[in-house]
């Protein structure tokens, strides 16, 4: 379900996924097929990991690669499930030929 709530948004970001929620900034991008595509990857991750366990080891990946990178920005493009997102948010139909847990290729 995409639901429309600008005020949980800073900085650049225009969706955010909390199972079973697609959280949009704008309206208009209910239309924009690739952030829902992306959006809907980090949902078939979330499932995958229980829902809890996909925050655990976000946050937990995002600290590691804080620490790493010294920047912000780059520890967020390094999160192995954001890594896959953003990589297959333009495969329409990733989501039907994805394999299970397929973020772990991501991991560096």
């Amino acid at each position: 379900m995409i639901i429309y709530f600008p005020l949980i948004f800073y900085g650049d970001f225009q969706g955010i996924t909390i199972f079973p929620f697609i959280f949009i900034r704008y309206k208009h991008l209910k239309r924009n097929k690739i952030l829902i595509n992306h959006e809907r990857i980090h949902l078939r991750q979330q499932l995958e990991m229980f829902w809890i366990f996909f925050f655990v080891f976000y946050i937990a990946e995002y600290i590691h690669n804080l620490i790493k990178y010294k920047n912000a920005h780059i520890a967020y493009s390094e999160i192995s499930f954001e890594k896959e997102a953003y990589v297959n948010e333009l495969n329409l139909d990733y989501l039907k030929k994805r394999k299970f847990w397929a973020f772990i290729k991501y991991i560096k």
